[in-house]
């Protein structure tokens, strides 16, 4: 069943064309990628079929009745809200019968309005709906519901805005880079409610193992021309490289044909046949088509690096901590020549505090940190490049120098290394503020590499930049003889990139792990699976006197125990549904959520393992 429809939509801003006359269609339950190179228009495409925008030409129509919901990069949310009061804004119908319910539990005098609510959560199902909806906020950590979106930081309002489109399960749900401001563990959630939900998605996002894992359909936009790969991010890759093997082919040949049609009109009199003049008709077009070059220029890094010395940083029992909040308690560390560390783990657990203590922005509370004489940080940080009113693009770079040093003694002018970052002659005198997102990443990114760091620092370097850059980016990594840290939720770029792997537990513990992510998180499966296997091993263990004594009968203790078992089942029965019914408690704060989770989770289990005693004495008696 199709659900939207886009017709030969153009955008264009002054003299820059983005694209020009693009048509696809959007049918139900397709998870669809988009991908294109920097400010090929990406977003703007996400915005003119969300309605934010306009085509130029064609039209964008969808199918009627249907809900679409749009995650923005950066969401418009009213700052006056409160993250709760932000859900309840949303006008989805289930909500606002939440809503009426939690009015009439404030008023028990009002009976029939208290059974008209109670009526209308039974009819749409609303309890369970509500434990959905506070779950999705705990799994993304906005657990207090009562802050204000005005104090959110971008990240938080991201996440909420997020929250909302999930929670509205819309028809038709539009994501633009919704892995950003994520961590690994809420991304691997976001992914496995993606693959279980019946949901179409449009999205935009450059987690390779996000494509992998979620998309059935990808679309590449590549010099004007749209795309269809009706498969993975694999499947993707391996189609995309014969296409660009054929077009190969099809350019010499176009070519070759050019050059005899070259020839020919060269030879030919003034006075032309009818049949010659058709021939010269096509001898244009196939000279147009000779004259196409693929516009495949590539970011070159070839930066000159300071010469690193034997000694590096050493960080001898570093703490620190925020009031009651633990960073990091007595960390001891030395960095070695080449090291390549990448640093995981969930916001808030001391990430970038343990990066600004690294470069000097933040002060220790104990310890004694040694940095080496020779070593250069190159730090780049999620807050980007520092806005300046009417600001060029080549003025960033000239702040840093009119010729920068490259390897072997040469050096090129600032312009030149623009060209090198994708920045043409024209893009270059342009004003920083009307770049793309993943534009003002890329030349951030110059202007930390130009200062030619032996300690490279990266935090979250992947957000905004397209997947073309990535590859150059990682390629450069791969080479780079200096120390380099990598605080990333990209796997694909991790597993790529580093050796080992600190992770942040929270409270100051930090892990030292051998391996990439994907070394990570086998190595976690197989103690979830080792804890398993030691599980059934003792089950299997306790049910082994059936096969030992066919006969035995019950003790006099064990049919106390086996009637008492009855009792208590029961009872943590009616204790789990109390607690379930806790969660629609409008006033539980984020910590009493935390709370009741982990109660639930308790009784869950007791449950579970007085039901499995409860079987075997009833096995036993039955025999």
């Amino acid at each position: 069943m199709n659900l939207l429809t886009v017709e030969q939509i153009s955008k264009s801003y002054g003299e820059l064309q983005l694209f020009s006359n693009i048509s696809f269609g959007i049918n139900k339950d397709q998870k669809i990628a988009l991908i294109a190179k920097n400010g090929s228009g990406k977003t703007s495409i996400l915005n003119i079929i969300s309605g934010k925008d306009s085509t130029e030409t064609g039209k964008v129509t969808s199918r009627k009745g249907i809900t679409i919901s749009f995650l923005e990069q950066e969401p418009d949310l009213n700052p006056n809200l409160t993250i709760e009061e932000t859900i309840f804004a949303s006008g989805n119908a289930i909500l606002n019968v939440i809503s009426d319910y939690d009015e009439a539990v404030k008023n028990p005098d009002d009976a029939e309005a208290y059974q008209a609510a109670f009526e209308s959560m039974d009819r749409l199902n609303a309890w369970d709906f509500e434990t959905q909806y506070k779950q999705i906020l705990f799994k993304l950590q906005l657990t207090d519901l009562k802050r204000k979106v005005g104090v959110l930081s971008g990240g938080q309002k991201k996440r909420l805005a997020l929250a909302n489109a999930l929670i509205n399960k819309p028809d038709l749900l539009i994501l633009d880079e919704p892995t950003n401001h994520l961590d690994l563990e809420m991304i691997e959630w976001l992914e496995a409610f993606f693959k279980k939900e019946n949901i179409t998605l449009f999205m935009v996002t450059h987690d390779r193992f996000f494509l992998e894992r979620v998309c059935n359909e990808i679309l590449e936009l590549d010099n004007n021309q749209l795309y269809s790969y009706k498969g993975n991010y694999s499947y993707y890759l391996e189609k995309r490289d014969a296409r660009l093997e054929r077009e190969a082919v099809e350019q010499h040949k176009g070519k070759l044909l050019f050059k005899k049609e070259l020839e020919w009109m060269r030879r030919q009199p003034k006075a032309r046949t009818t049949k010659s003049k058709s021939r010269i008709d096509d001898f244009f077009d196939i000279k147009a088509k000779a004259s196409q070059r693929r516009q495949e220029h590539e970011v070159q890094l070839e930066l000159n690096m300071e010469r690193l010395g034997s000694k590096i940083v050493e960080m001898h029992n570093i703490s620190k901590a925020f009031d009651k909040s633990v960073m990091l308690s007595k960390f001891d560390y030395s960095f070695t020549k080449g090291e390549r560390v990448g640093v995981i783990g969930k916001n808030g657990t001391g990430k970038s505090t343990f990066l600004n203590i690294l470069t000097g922005r933040e002060t220790v509370d104990g310890g004694k940190m040694v940095i080496g004489d020779t070593v250069k940080f190159g730090y780049y940080t999620q807050k980007g490049i520092p806005q300046k009113q009417g600001q060029k693009v080549i003025d960033v770079i000239r702040e840093f120098g009119d010729f920068i040093p490259l390897k072997k003694g040469r050096q090129i002018s600032a312009q030149q290394l623009l060209e090198r970052f994708l920045f043409d002659r024209k893009k270059q005198y342009d004003f920083v503020e009307k770049l793309s997102g993943g534009e003002r990443k890329r030349l951030y990114l110059c202007t930390v590499l130009i200062q030619n760091p032996n300690f490279l620092i990266l935090d979250e370097p992947t957000n905004d930049l397209d997947i073309v850059t990535l590859n150059v980016l990682e390629s450069f990594l791969l080479d780079f003889p200096g120390c380099l840290i990598v605080v990333s939720h990209d796997r694909y770029f991790m597993d790529k990139i580093v050796d080992h792997l600190f992770i942040f537990k929270g409270d100051g513990v930090i892990e030292d792990f051998p391996g990439n992510y994907s070394d990570y998180r086998a190595y976690e499966n197989s103690k979830v699976m080792e804890g398993r296997q030691a599980k059934a091993a003792e089950k299997a263990e306790k049910t082994q006197w059936k096969e030992n004594d066919g006969n035995k009968k019950l003790s006099y203790l064990e049919q106390k125990e086996y009637s008492k078992l009855e009792k208590e089942i029961q009872k943590l029965e009616v204790e789990k549904k109390e607690l379930q019914s806790k969660f629609t408690d409008e006033r539980l704060s984020g910590d009493d959520i935390t709370q009741l989770s982990i109660t639930l989770s308790e009784v869950e289990q007791k449950i579970e393992a007085k039901t499995e005693r409860w079987f075997e004495l009833s096995a036993i008696q039955e025999g």
